[in-house]
């Protein structure tokens, strides 16, 4: 079973995780993070800059989970963009240790097995950040997916385009397809860290964490998975029935132990 923390709001869940990324980087410099968009890990993302403006940073690589089929790596809502502006140049990272899985649609037939090779390259992500959708899809993983997938291209569920034509000029301009990291794939990270804030993310929390493992739910995937963090806020965890088991294990867990 996942480990659940329960914290007042999404700063105290940044700063959790932002001591845990820092501790994994001072045992390994060269670590490798695996990094979500959106705004769920945003608080991280801005609680590791003052922790690490005084640490060597350069040898710390990434792998994105996912991007968009066919947009220009240059367009400012490629993920290629989001990770550049949030994540890279913010905190300090070479660029050229950050990777991207490669949109493009000349080498999209051998794209998803590019960046398995590449992931496996790197020895494997030693911590992944996660978020949830309200449908229970991790990464572009939405509702079906195979539990053992890995990187591949999917096509985006009408309700996924039309949450994230927020980012566009119009829903005509969120692409129709994706290339991202599968459920396979995200599960042999060692480390998983999934955050979700708000009352709109509590059913998919409680079901992820709580319900069936099921690939109607691709959240559940977290409960094949040993080392498995859950860092919710109060509304998030709002319909978990273990809610008090949580947070007294929390509180009684030992210092030493992290996250």
């Amino acid at each position: 079973m996942a480990e659940v923390i329960i914290v007042e709001n999404k700063e105290a869940a940044g700063a959790l995780v932002a001591a845990e990324i820092v501790a994994l980087i001072d045992g390994r410099p060269d670590a490798v993070l695996g990094l979500a968009t959106g705004s769920t890990p945003l608080p991280v993302y801005e609680a590791l800059r003052p922790l690490v403006a005084d640490r060597d940073v350069s040898q710390v690589r990434g792998f994105a989970l996912d991007e968009y089929v066919g947009i220009d790596p240059a367009h400012p809502e490629s993920y290629r963009s989001v990770i550049t502006r949030e994540v890279v140049e913010p905190l300090g990272l070479d660029p050229q240790r950050i990777h991207v899985p490669n949109g493009a649609e000349e080498t999209i037939p051998h794209a998803g097995e590019d960046y398995e090779q590449a992931i496996a390259a790197a020895g494997g992500v030693d911590l992944q950040i996660l978020g949830i959708g309200t449908d229970g899809h991790i990464g572009f993983n939405e509702p079906g997916s195979s539990f053992a997938s890995r990187t591949r291209v999917k096509t985006l569920t009408e309700q996924t385009r039309i949450d994230n034509a927020r980012f566009f000029d119009s829903i005509d301009d969120v692409p129709m397809h994706c290339i991202t990291q599968g459920l396979g794939t995200i599960l042999a990270a060692r480390h998983l860290v999934l955050l979700a804030f708000g009352e709109s993310k509590a059913a998919a929390v409680a079901a992820a964490v709580e319900g069936p493992l099921s690939a109607s739910l691709p959240g559940s995937a977290i409960q094949l998975h040993p080392h498995a963090t859950v860092v919710v806020d109060e509304a998030a965890a709002s319909q978990l029935a273990q809610a008090d088991y949580y947070r007294y294990t929390f509180a009684n867990k030992p210092a030493w132990q992290g996250i």
